[in-house]
């Protein structure tokens, strides 16, 4: 919408507050006759998935807080309720992994290793298993230790 709306010399400002796009961009296309038959049916259906969205969010966020296991999980910095809920499903029933770390090689999160003879060569993680699941934790763990500023024991001991 910001590129159709420089075409007709009109620029929004840099930033919008969250959610209020609409309040900002409705009354400078309403200006322009033209503009306003083109761009307001966008508009409105921009506003009709942006409400969609945000029900769907109230949604996980509901069922995330409803569950001990996801709330237990979210205590975990970079982990929210869309990884709790995803790893909570992936996993499904706990007692089908006998020890935990063979959950990791579940969703292949382990190393591939290629030995031959005095070769011993550990490579990537093996990217067997389910590819959203495996995903949604890589991105968790990239929060954890990239954006999360403060220390945790759980980002000291990944980082050693």
């Amino acid at each position: 919408m910001r590129g159709l709306l420089k075409i007709f010399g009109i620029r929004l400002p840099r930033t919008v507050k969250h959610g209020s796009f609409d309040g900002v961009a409705r009354p400078m296309i309403e200006m322009d006759e033209v503009l306003a038959h083109a761009m307001l049916p966008l508009l409105d259906t921009r506003l009709v998935l942006h409400q969609h969205f945000l029900e769907l969010d109230r949604r996980v966020k509901r069922a995330a807080s409803q569950d001990k296991v996801c709330m237990r999980m979210m205590t975990v910095p970079g982990v929210g309720p869309i990884a709790a809920l995803t790893f909570k499903a992936a996993v499904d029933d706990p007692s089908r992994f006998k020890r935990s770390r063979t959950v990791a090689a579940d969703f292949g999160l382990t190393p591939r290793r290629y030995q031959s003879g005095e070769h011993d060569n550990p490579g990537r993680i093996s990217k067997s298993g389910d590819q959203d699941v495996r995903a949604t934790l890589y991105a968790a763990a990239n929060a954890l230790l990239m954006r999360a500023v403060a220390g945790s024991q759980i980002k000291s001991w990944a980082c050693a």
